[in-house]
């Protein structure tokens, strides 16, 4: 059984078929998906979707993208949200220098906000980082030096070097569809290192749909074939791979339940 530990079930794409989502889901053994949540107006619809379904839970968070936007969004706003019983992580959040689609100074004062929620929830941390390996890193070492929170990088694609610096603060690394993309060699030689104890997987779906589904929306039911790909990248068996990130979930997601 497989856990997609990070999809994103109300955009378009899968929200317009979203039954059929899940049961493809189901049927290909994903036994959990987490629906993230990037702005402020989806935070309902997110959450109304783990209310519906016992196999989804919710995330509450700002994309980076979306910094500017939500200048209002305070750890506070975040930590009230947080209570529903099927939130379960702070995020996605974090730093995109790639696109700037907000102000880079914006996006640190919300990462930190979403830091101080996580700090005052213990619900993990879902970070997004892209083109901003050194700020990133520096911020989450700082913070975790006023105090501890649990996180993850969500569909890592940063260099051994930024890895090495996440897993030393404790942090978990999720891999996506990315690794199995022919020209992810860097990543697919990190991948294969990661801890097992520390290794999610997850689809970004309807993004970043892995081989052999390139071209069409990314479902959560594809997170097995990420699993499968990591399991010969990493030389494992599926099932003791499927087994680990599965746990490994559950360990850092306890409100999940599952």
């Amino acid at each position: 059984m497989f856990v997609d530990s990070h999809c994103h079930l109300n955009y378009k794409g899968l929200v317009d078929d979203q039954p059929g989502v899940l049961a493809r889901a189901r049927a290909a053994g994903v036994e959990a998906m987490l629906n993230i949540s990037t702005r402020a107006s989806e935070w309902d619809d997110v959450i109304g979707t783990a209310e519906r379904e016992d196999d989804v839970m919710a995330s509450v968070g700002i994309h980076p993208h979306e910094a500017d936007l939500h200048p209002d969004v305070h750890a506070e706003t975040l930590v009230a949200k947080a209570a529903h019983p099927k939130v379960i992580g702070i995020g996605e959040t974090g730093l995109d220098y790639y696109y700037d689609h907000s102000d880079r100074e914006r996006q640190r004062q919300s990462f930190r906000a979403h830091i101080a929620a996580s700090r005052e929830t213990q619900l993990p941390l879902i970070i997004h980082s892209r083109d901003a390996e050194e700020d990133s890193a520096a911020i989450l070492e700082e913070e975790m030096g006023k105090g501890a929170f649990p996180a993850l990088i969500h569909c890592f694609t940063g260099s051994r070097a930024f890895s090495e610096r996440m897993l030393a603060l404790g942090l978990s690394i999720s891999i996506s569809g990315i690794v199995t993309f022919k020209n992810a060699r860097d990543l697919q030689e990190t991948a294969r290192d990661v801890p097992l104890d520390r290794l999610l997987i997850e689809t970004d779906s309807p993004f970043l749909a892995p081989v052999p589904h390139r071209g069409r929306p990314c479902e959560p039911a594809f997170v097995a074939d990420t699993a499968r790909f990591l399991a010969e990248l990493r030389g494992e068996p599926i099932e003791a791979l499927a087994e680990a990130t599965s746990a490994n979930f559950r360990r850092l997601f306890t409100k999940a339940g599952i």
